[in-house]
């Protein structure tokens, strides 16, 4: 059992540092310079790959996985399968503050005949709802999701490790979108919470536009 943790731990760690790695504007740019033509197709890429690595996670998510430590029930138990269900429905409800297309790299395909060298340079900086309450709904929403499930060893192990890429991987993330839209991200930052919603930290439907416009006014 402790080797198959280990590896799972050790896999997953792997696959933190190579997302992060090939999502770099490091990695995007010296693609870019080496292999121009491959770039409309970049991001498609990256989710096929991330996918694709999930695989052997499951696997060694199976090999490592044994009894409950962590059993919700009773009580216990509809509160966190409400919070399981709120956090789905949050997914669905807070796709709209995305571009799926360029999300799933549709969006950067169909431009090619552009000739766009770098598609990243196109992104609009989007403030939706969910934004407005905290700068990363996405991994907010996941975080209720994996810390309200009954958990043995190996989801607990994954929960921890996921956590902390989270609060890494935001840090990351934001560092880019700081690259790109300078101050009014660096405002908006300061004026909305990260990874929990928090109260009185957060911004009106106005805001967020006017935000959104001088992030975009550049570009």
């Amino acid at each position: 059992m402790t080797a198959s943790l280990i590896a799972l731990g050790l896999y997953f760690i792997g696959y933190c540092l190579l997302h992060s790695f090939l999502a770099s504007r490091r990695c995007k740019h010296w693609c870019l310079q080496h292999w121009p033509a491959l770039m409309p197709a970049y991001r498609g890429l990256y989710n096929l790959l991330a996918v694709l690595l999930l695989v052997p996670l499951l696997w060694l998510y199976l090999q490592a996985s044994g009894p409950l430590l962590v059993h919700w029930s009773g009580w216990s138990g509809w509160l966190m399968n409400g919070l399981s269900v709120a956090a789905l429905v949050g997914f669905f409800s807070s796709s709209g503050d995305y571009s799926m297309a360029e999300f799933s790299g549709s969006r950067q395909w169909r431009q090619r005949h552009l000739g766009v060298r770098d598609p990243e340079q196109q992104a609009r900086l989007r403030l939706g709802r969910w934004h407005r309450w905290v700068r990363h709904p996405w991994y907010f929403l996941a975080l209720v999701l994996i810390w309200s499930r009954s958990m043995d060893a190996a989801q607990l192990l994954l929960s921890v490790l996921a956590s902390l890429y989270f609060v890494i991987g935001s840090r990351l993330e934001e560092r880019k979108l700081i690259e790109q839209f300078g101050d009014a991200y660096r405002h908006y930052r300061r004026l909305v919470p990260g990874l929990l919603p928090l109260p009185g930290r957060t911004i009106s439907a106005t805001r967020a536009q006017e935000l959104e416009q001088q992030a975009n006014r550049s570009l």
